[in-house]
């Protein structure tokens, strides 16, 4: 089933701006946690660890799910399909591995943030290299999720090849578009 093509390209663009919002936001979450760790004012520090979980609660999580449930529509309404070609596939794990560990890492984001609220608590303490890693390795997990986008390596899945067998058989029996046999 493919969607109409004023319809398809509303699904691509909904799926387009949400990705590149979450790998946006993604990078503006690693610029504060290198401010976190590197800045001597220690308001600006606490500010950081406070600040990130409201913004992941608000902006990194929906942008994820808003990515892949418009990832999911728009697989489903193209010729691409969800598990049909490799790449496809490879995204949506991508997207469901990552917004999984979002998911989880929200936990951690509240700790820091009662961490930093809390006056006694030292500036050593408070500091967390944590979401700079995260941060770095949701980027390396993003970007070749949008270079597969672009590229969209060929390679088609056994489910792909069995749906495409399926079709060229529907249309040799239909008469429609028989395949010349050689």
């Amino acid at each position: 089933m493919t969607m109409p093509p004023r319809l398809r390209k509303l699904a691509l663009i909904a799926h387009v701006t949400s990705s590149v919002g979450w790998f946006g936001a993604v990078v503006v979450f690693l610029a504060l946690a290198v401010i976190g760790m590197t800045s001597q004012d220690p308001a600006a520090v606490r500010g950081v660890y406070l600040v990130m979980e409201p913004a992941a609660r608000y902006a990194l999580v929906p942008l994820a799910l808003a990515s892949l449930l418009t990832g999911v529509i728009q697989s489903l309404g193209t010729p691409w399909g969800l598990f049909r070609h490799y790449w496809v596939a490879f995204k949506l794990l991508i997207n469901v591995v990552a917004t999984g560990v979002l998911l989880i890492y929200m936990g951690t984001f509240r700790s820091m943030a009662h961490m930093a609220a809390d006056p006694a608590a030292e500036l050593s303490t408070v500091r967390n290299f944590s979401p700079v890693l995260h941060s770095v390795l949701a980027l390396a997990v993003l970007l070749p999720a949008m270079i597969l986008a672009v590229y969209k390596p060929r390679g088609v899945t056994p489910y792909g090849q069995r749906k495409q067998q399926a079709q060229r058989g529907s249309r040799g029996v239909s008469g429609a578009a028989s395949v010349p046999q050689g």
